[in-house]
């Protein structure tokens, strides 16, 4: 497999990434999923959670508030509402975030314990960008 990726991650507000890549990590919702070139066409909901890529040893990550991938052509698209790289994340807001979230879920009623666990997981996802090591 010595192709290439194409990577583009894209929000409403900016395309994030547009970048070539030998393996990209999307977290599906099942779990997530290890793209490699060749791979399969497929569309795929995405769950709040790292996006990663590697191109020649080097990486990146990105915290993710869910959204669209499709796979086609080696060519990986990511539609999302959020995703933000290591230099645009405040751990300390973050860490702040899951603490209030975790807090809330403890007398969360089953009306806004979705939400309330949407943004603990997003926290930690920042968190995990944030302080974790390049993708």
């Amino acid at each position: 497999m010595a192709g290439k990726l194409k990577l583009l991650v894209v929000t409403a507000e900016k395309k994030v990434v547009d970048a070539e890549a030998d393996d990209v990590t999307l977290p599906g919702e099942m779990g997530y999923l290890g793209i490699l070139p060749g791979h399969a066409a497929l569309i795929t909901l995405l769950k709040t959670g790292v996006v990663s890529y590697r191109n020649a040893g080097e990486g990146e990550a990105f915290a993710l508030d869910g959204g669209f991938a499709e796979v086609s052509n080696d060519v990986v698209t990511v539609l999302a509402g959020l995703a933000e790289r290591r230099s645009e994340i405040d751990a300390a807001a973050a860490d702040r975030d899951k603490a209030k979230a975790e807090e809330e879920m403890k007398t969360a009623s089953a009306e806004t314990l979705n939400a309330a666990r949407t943004r603990a997981e997003l926290a930690v996802a920042r968190l995990s960008v944030a302080r974790g090591p390049e993708a």
